[in-house]
């Protein structure tokens, strides 16, 4: 039973993985000017980030836009949401926990939450 379930999560990650291409700002509403926007981009690009999250459509984690949306870019925000990233959690978007990525540091993560919360349309 343990390794049917194993497959079936292997599955669901390989899917959730494939062929994300869509980070870029679908709506071309972010300030693409910002030097947070190119940074964030790059740092999401180069990390795991797109495993479970796609840029405008829910993934095994929110889209990006979607949390653009929901939060507004002040510091409050951002430094929660860098948190998030680093610690990880559960709750905000249901019961899916969003793993820790203790890897990343504070100042790269609050660049990749600056860049996701340029997306807000």
């Amino acid at each position: 039973m343990k390794q049917v379930l194993g497959a079936i999560v292997f599955i669901m990650f390989i899917t959730a993985c494939g062929n994300n291409t869509n980070e870029g700002n679908a709506n071309g509403n972010a300030n693409t000017s910002d030097p947070n926007y190119n940074k964030g981009m790059e740092l999401i690009a180069n990390s795991n980030c797109l495993s479970c999250h796609k840029l405008n459509e829910k993934a095994i984690g929110p889209a990006f836009q979607d949390v653009a949306n929901k939060y507004e870019n002040n510091d409050v925000n951002r430094k929660m949401l860098a948190n998030k990233i680093i610690y990880g959690g559960v709750g905000n978007w249901g019961n899916i926990a969003m793993a820790p990525h203790p890897e990343i540091n504070q100042t790269d993560a609050e660049t990749m939450v600056k860049y996701i919360l340029l997306l807000r349309k």
